[in-house]
């Protein structure tokens, strides 16, 4: 599977939009948007303007650098939601944000997903208890994530910067205990970043 390991802000540049991929830098006055607020690249200038083909698939790859996915994981995810009863792009970006990944960035374990991934896979996250280390896993109403050994450093860091983020109302985070409780799922109207789904249920239906 192809994973980018270019810079992160150069993503952030080419979406014209802060994806929040660098943690606390992307809270600072170093953050690339507000330094170099334009497409990298040498040919800024002589760009078209997108066509409706263009706007789809920027949105497409917008969300999937945001939750980090490859396209195979990315198309995997709409195949779920087209698949539940509801709202095709309400079901996907819920199924999103229920990864473990997610969750772990939104309890503030984490300050990016790119080190909640990192986190799960070297199986520091313990769900309900039980030790899990698939970033992809899909969290339930009533689950309990916990940090497994309370002395990681960059758990700990990632605690104290929580304040700035925030918590969702929907979880519950005991910062002692270094544990959240999943108290409702979300909906659509608690995903407040500027996503427009709708075109990406377009983009795979066209």
């Amino acid at each position: 599977m192809s994973r980018y390991v270019g810079p992160s802000c150069r993503l952030c540049r080419r979406e014209a939009t802060k994806l929040f991929l660098k943690g606390e830098r992307c809270f600072t006055e170093k953050c690339a948007i507000e330094k170099r607020n334009y497409p990298p690249g040498v040919h800024v200038d002589v760009r078209g303007k997108f066509l409706e083909y263009g706007l789809r698939l920027r949105e497409k790859q917008k969300v999937r650098k945001i939750y980090g996915l490859s396209e195979k994981q990315f198309k995997r995810f709409f195949t779920m939601a087209e698949r539940k009863a509801g709202v095709t792009g309400a079901n996907f970006l819920v199924l999103l944000e229920r990864r473990l990944d997610n969750m772990v960035f939104r309890l503030g374990f984490a300050t990016s997903r790119k080190e909640a991934r990192q986190i799960v896979s070297h199986k520091h996250i313990l769900v309900n208890g039980k030790k899990v280390n698939t970033p992809s896993f899909l969290v339930k109403e009533g689950d309990v994530i916990s940090v497994k050994h309370k002395d990681l450093p960059n758990v700990q860091n990632a605690l104290e910067s929580v304040v700035r983020r925030g918590v969702p109302s929907w979880i519950e985070l005991d910062k002692e205990e270094m544990k959240g409780t999943i108290k409702l799922l979300p909906t659509r109207e608690d995903i407040t970043m500027p996503i427009r789904e709708q075109l990406i249920v377009e983009y795979y239906s066209r």
